[in-house]
């Protein structure tokens, strides 16, 4: 992520050491994204990311350090939060929250192809399957409460047409959030941000999801709403390519058997997570945070998603 927060290597060797992960021996800022700082941590024991949280609070971090904790109990690849000597999985570095996970092997696809859809639809439904007994609750705290709060804050960013899009579409989302189906849809801990960038492959083979800290409760409709909408698109158009989301879809339906609910309300969900993105893009964009390395994401791309969606709804028939 961008690095707001400049760690030293001496403060990032002295958390190493507590953590009893061998003596670190590299430290590198990371520069993609724009929410938290992170390191690369290299120690004689092991590759290892340092994130420094910069808008999750203390009492926000638990539920994803221990849903991380969780999963990685119950097979599913994921970076396991290191504890201290006390157990706590939560550290300090400059007066903020912090943590020391596993850093996964292999690289992004950024280019993906119909396999790599599907192994990434199969492993999102072991994911939700998994996560069903987690104890702990957060909402999605970039969910519907959060979008009504913010679409006003960027509304005065916008031109007309934009304006009325991004308005007409918060209508939308508020009026299916409040129908019986919605509110029958199943729901667990998703990732809520399984962008291409947030999986792992070592040559094809899947090697893990990571970067949980925008997961929550929510719809496991919403998350596989989110995935569709970038690993099976087109980034040009943003169009859905049918070949690719049919794969996802069928590769976690595969696993966990989608309801006629979910089955109907999955345009709709299309549509929210194009909606989601492109408000946090903007948010991002015109109201930016000072980082040392920040490069905000271009919002356009999701208004094409957005309305690509509308126009053009798709939808997931069963072979």
């Amino acid at each position: 992520m961008a690095v707001f927060t400049e760690v030293s290597f001496g403060e990032a060797a002295s958390l190493v050491s507590r953590l009893r992960i061998g003596e670190l021996t590299t430290l590198t800022g990371i520069t993609a994204g724009i929410e938290n700082t992170n390191y690369f941590a290299d120690t004689t024991e092991g590759r290892y990311v340092l994130t420094v949280f910069e808008r999750l609070t203390f009492e926000q971090l638990p539920f994803y350090l221990h849903l991380m904790k969780h999963l990685a109990r119950k097979g599913i690849a994921v970076p396991d939060p290191k504890a201290d000597e006390t157990g706590s999985i939560l550290h300090t570095v400059q007066g903020k929250p912090a943590a020391v996970v596993d850093r996964l092997r292999g690289k992004h696809h950024m280019a993906p192809d119909v396999a790599h859809c599907a192994s990434v639809g199969d492993m999102l439904a072991r994911m939700h399957i998994a996560g069903q007994d987690f104890a702990m609750h957060q909402p999605n705290l970039r969910g519907l409460p959060w979008w009504e709060e913010t679409v006003p804050v960027v509304l005065p960013h916008l031109d007309a047409a934009q304006a009325e899009l991004i308005s007409a579409e918060l209508v939308f989302q508020q009026h299916v959030a409040a129908s019986a189906q919605y509110l029958s849809l199943p729901r667990g801990p998703i990732h809520a941000d399984l962008f291409r960038d947030n999986v792992m492959f070592e040559d094809d083979e899947l090697t893990g999801f990571f970067d949980f800290y925008f997961a929550g409760m929510d719809t496991l409709l919403f998350d596989i709403a989110v995935c569709l909408n970038d690993w099976c698109i087109d980034l040009e158009s943003g169009r859905l390519e049918d070949e690719r989301a049919h794969a996802f879809v069928a590769a976690y339906d595969a696993v966990r058997p989608l309801g006629g609910a979910e089955l109907r309300l999955l345009p709709a969900m299309l549509r929210a997570g194009a909606l989601r993105f492109w408000i946090s893009r903007l948010w991002d964009f015109h109201l930016p945070r000072d980082a040392s390395m920040l490069k905000p994401h271009d919002p356009t791309h999701f208004e094409r998603v957005l309305r690509e969606r509308v126009d053009t709804p798709w939808h997931y028939a069963r072979a």
